[in-house]
């Protein structure tokens, strides 16, 4: 008898599928589009639609760890799948939210089954082509990363204002369709997403060697005060972008009517999402540029360029009032933003090794889900309680989440985590001084 062929896909059709899925999660970085029709529409407040944001990035931390731990067991197509599903879901749910003028149920839908499905999505094809690519792994893993940054250009000047002129500014067809769409173009997407076959990823017999050794498990690595320290490192970075990512629409409307308040509100609309859409470039752009960084100087190195540099940007914005400089450097910021997220696979993998690449980076992801709902909610409660000092506030609030990272950021090494070693060396703290007496 003959065997079945089964026939693998080519490796660059998954690795484009993996960013096409990526570039569909991240149009929910164009949020802050929506945020200003949604107060407008439904007079929610900045605060009730800033939950909308945070619960979205809590429950894909969430979602994501669940699925960094369980890919190797479920399979990289069943849960890309599941995630482009409910992530088509809940634009559906958050229009009958809408139709219905229920916050909560905009919340259980559109936020909560939407981060899952992001989630669920977002790690698989992270892992899944690094595996199909052992020799160009970190180029290929930062374009695919790269998409989910640009995701909010696609949605802000392409699908967003398509849709809002064909239903005259209805937000409920436009919510309908939009999850109609991305259940089309998930479906065969993530169909695409498998690991490839074992003489591709096979690791070398060194490798086999090694990891027939007992070592310690995984709990003892997410216990670590190298993980941990990592840990905050990446949420002060995220936390500083992600809070300016939530508001920059609104953020630079309110500047530019300052400067010119002549400006009709339509016209202050289109510069706002003129703005996500090039930010979301620029974090696009960062998760390579500082992943190619890091290869250079290292990956610690990076983070404190990135931290130190965005805390003068954050300074120089609390008192800036020229919408153009404000521009660009938002873009700077989310060059930075975008970077954390393009340095941090590798770092992962080098401090915790690839077998435990999907499980750690994975739990690293809860940082985003932390961040997620301390950086736009400390913001929104700002805007609704400061609202003539609230960019000042918001600004300062960056500057010290940076400083608290760029702090942190000197406990921790490039070198190899192994749980067990001595409490400081486990902090990334030169073992050379362990030893000065």
């Amino acid at each position: 008898m003959t065997a079945a062929v089964v026939h693998s896909p080519n490796r660059w059709v998954v690795a484009m599928m993996g960013t096409l899925l990526q570039l569909c999660l991240g149009t929910v970085y164009a949020w802050s589009f929506f945020q200003s029709l949604l107060v407008k529409s439904y007079r929610w407040s900045y605060t009730d639609t800033a939950w909308a944001f945070s619960l979205v990035i809590l429950t894909l931390g969430i979602s994501a760890a669940w699925a960094g731990v369980n890919l190797p067991k479920i399979g990289p197509r069943k849960l890309a799948v599941a995630g482009g599903l409910l992530f088509s879901l809940s634009y559906l749910l958050g229009g009958l939210a809408l139709h219905l003028g229920s916050i909560p149920l905009f919340y259980l839908g559109y936020s909560v089954v939407g981060g899952i499905g992001i989630g669920l999505g977002y790690v698989t094809p992270v892992s899944t082509v690094a595996k199909w690519f052992p020799d160009k792994r970190g180029l290929v893993t930062g374009v695919v990363v790269m998409g989910f940054g640009v995701g909010a250009f696609v949605m802000s000047k392409v699908l967003a204002p398509l849709l809002l002129s064909a239903t005259k500014g209805d937000l409920v067809p436009v919510f309908v369709s939009l999850g109609v769409l991305f259940g089309v173009v998930l479906l065969p997407v993530t169909w695409f997403l498998q690991n490839p076959p074992v003489e591709v990823s096979a690791p070398s017999a060194t490798a086999r060697a090694t990891s027939a050794a007992p070592e310690p498990e995984t709990r003892d690595y997410l216990l670590s005060g190298q993980f941990l320290i990592m840990w905050v490192v990446f949420f002060c970075n995220i936390a500083a972008g992600i809070s300016v990512i939530s508001f920059q629409s609104p953020l630079l409307q309110e500047i530019w009517g300052l400067s010119d308040p002549g400006v009709e509100p339509a016209v202050l609309a289109s510069y706002g999402a003129t703005l996500i859409a090039v930010s979301s470039l620029f974090n696009g752009l960062g998760r390579l540029l500082w992943g190619t960084i890091s290869d250079r100087i290292g990956r610690v190195e990076s983070f404190r360029l990135m931290l130190a540099t965005q805390m003068i940007v954050f300074g120089v914005l609390m008192t800036e009032r020229n919408p153009w400089i404000f521009s660009v450097l938002v873009c700077y910021i989310l060059l930075c933003f975008g970077g954390g997220f393009g340095t941090m696979p590798s770092f992962v993998m080098d401090v915790f090794g690839s077998r435990r690449m999907s499980v750690m980076y994975g739990a690293m992801l809860t940082a985003w889900a932390a961040a997620g709902v301390a950086g736009p909610l400390l913001v929104a409660s700002l805007k609704d309680n400061y609202p003539d000092r609230a960019v000042i506030y918001c600004f300062l609030l960056g500057v010290l989440f940076l400083g608290s990272g760029f702090v942190f950021s000197f406990l921790v090494t490039n070198e190899k985590c192994t749980p067990g070693k001595p409490a400081l060396d486990d902090l990334g703290i030169p073992a050379a001084y362990l030893h000065r007496s």
